[in-house]
């Protein structure tokens, strides 16, 4: 079982930025594939974003497309989601979910993921 810790989150107004990190120790992430979920009161965890190894393949949900960047920094075991021009529908607890192997096809699948963070918390308000 990895150990996987996400960070960054935070409140911010709308059209505001924030950049959540995803970490996790004990491995290479670049043997990894690793997805960015967003989970609101009384819904299932909804995919945004997810990348596989050594950035081959990235794709997001077309409701943050031009808006949120996804990337990976492998020397620091460190996946990065930017999120600009923020919406107050993009408010929820974030979690970073990791699986071993390359999984593109189904990225934006909760369902694919064994490992997962605690969650960190992106509130956009005025």
């Amino acid at each position: 079982q990895l150990h996987v810790v996400e960070s960054g989150g935070g409140s911010v107004q709308p059209g505001g930025s924030l950049r959540l990190s995803c970490s996790a120790s004990e491995l290479t992430l670049y043997s990894y594939t690793l997805g960015w979920f967003r989970q609101v009161p009384g819904k299932e965890r909804e995919g945004i974003s997810c990348i596989t190894g050594r950035s081959v393949d990235i794709k997001y949900a077309e409701s943050v497309k031009g808006r949120f960047t996804i990337s990976r920094d492998n020397a620091e075991n460190t996946v990065y989601l930017f999120m600009n021009n923020l919406k107050p529908e993009d408010s929820g607890v974030y979690y970073c979910g990791v699986r071993e192997g390359r999984w593109y096809n189904r990225c934006l699948r909760q369902n694919v993921y064994n490992n997962w963070g605690q969650g960190t918390q992106v509130t956009v308000s005025s």
